[in-house]
């Protein structure tokens, strides 16, 4: 049994906003030192995955400069452990329309693999999960394809892109795509495993007849006629789904919650691996206040701030203060400005005095570089 991974960066690019307006989600920090990406990519190598196809169609310049090599992920490009499937690579250089136009573009990477079985990720929900594990039960089911979906998510408001219910055999049921399901569905997390060779004749198959949705038009339509068996397997562990500004705000700050800091980056034989960036220890002044916050190192903190993250490198003057925010890395904030719900992206300045809030459910964004 060999597995190869394929991870899709641009998924939730547009519902990010000004986040991922010169980024893809991939690239998109996280959590004071991380990028999304991160975790797919440690997922996989901790899994033993060692050939992996990253396909993007656009901002990938960023992604690029923070994977470099793939070292830290004990990759390298340059034996084809790691593929960048760009648009310009595979001759595609119009937008993918959907994942399955993205792997017909794709399509040599995946008939010159020799792995058997090929697992899919998103690069918007971050968990640390064992994908041996997942192969193996996909493989036990029989099924064509296993969809990894998380209960909990699904409430009704939020609209998943696939909706997954289980009879009390824990054998699918029905399914739902772009449908605000009730707590009665699990929702993908957007990781799924299926054989190499199926995937590559039904995605031959499918945009033949200009069917290009992987949900929607190769899951939902099999399921429906009964040509496609879909499993699910059930993950236990912490999930975030960070698919639109207000879940990356809340996932951001839900780190501060020890449970979930604990099971995204504490799980045994499962650590979440990052470009490393040497930098030097923070700087505490005699006045600054810092209460429930995660600091990264290279911060010069003179002011106050109280439940956010702070990014590498930020720079906190005399009487700021900073509460339910958000603090991307090299941001500078001047003495005596307030800030509270808000989302600095890189490289912010906020001058003295400035006070800028946003709210819980809609956070004030400054765009990279802005200046205030």
């Amino acid at each position: 049994m060999s597995t190869m991974g394929v991870i899709f960066a641009n998924i939730y690019d547009s519902s990010l906003g000004e986040l991922t307006n010169k980024r893809t989600m991939a690239s998109l920090p996280y959590g004071g030192r991380y990028r999304q990406i991160d975790f797919s990519l440690s997922n996989m190598t901790n899994s033993a995955i060692r050939h992996i196809g990253i396909i993007t169609k656009y901002n990938y310049q960023s992604l690029m400069n923070h994977i470099g090599s793939g070292q830290e992920w004990d990759l390298d490009l340059e034996e084809g452990g790691l593929e960048f499937l760009t648009p310009y690579a595979t001759d595609h250089n119009a937008s993918y329309r959907g994942k399955l136009e993205a792997l017909s573009s794709a399509m040599s990477f995946l008939q010159y693999a020799k792995e058997d079985y090929v697992v899919f990720a998103d690069s918007g929900v971050l968990c640390a999960i064992d994908f041996n594990e997942l192969v193996k039960y996909h493989i036990d089911s029989g099924a064509d394809v296993t969809v990894c979906a998380k209960k909990g998510i699904a409430n009704g408001v939020k609209q998943l892109d696939l909706a997954v219910k289980l009879d009390k055999k824990n054998n699918v049921s029905d399914i739902a795509v772009d449908y605000c399901a009730d707590e009665s569905y699990l929702a993908s997390m957007g990781i799924f495993v299926m054989r190499r060779d199926w995937l590559i004749r039904e995605v031959t198959e499918a945009v033949a007849h200009n069917r290009f949705r992987f949900e929607r038009d190769l899951l939902l339509y099999g399921f429906q006629n009964g040509s496609l068996k879909l499993n699910a397997y059930s993950f236990q562990g912490v999930a975030l789904f960070n698919e639109s500004t207000a879940e990356f705000f809340h996932n951001n700050l839900a780190l501060l919650d020890r449970d979930v800091r604990d099971g995204l980056f504490r799980r045994p034989g499962r650590t979440i691996y990052t470009k490393v960036r040497n930098e030097v220890p923070s700087y505490y002044g005699d006045s600054s206040e810092i209460d429930d916050c995660m600091v990264a190192d290279g911060c010069v903190l003179e002011g106050a701030a109280t439940h956010s993250i702070l990014f590498r490198g930020v720079k906190l003057g005399k009487g700021a203060t900073v509460k339910d925010s958000i603090i991307m890395s090299d941001a500078v904030i001047g003495e005596g400005a307030e800030l509270e719900n808000v989302i600095l992206d890189k490289d912010v300045v906020v001058g003295a005095g400035k006070i800028l809030r946003g709210t819980y459910e809609h956070p004030l964004i400054l765009k990279r570089g802005e200046v205030v």
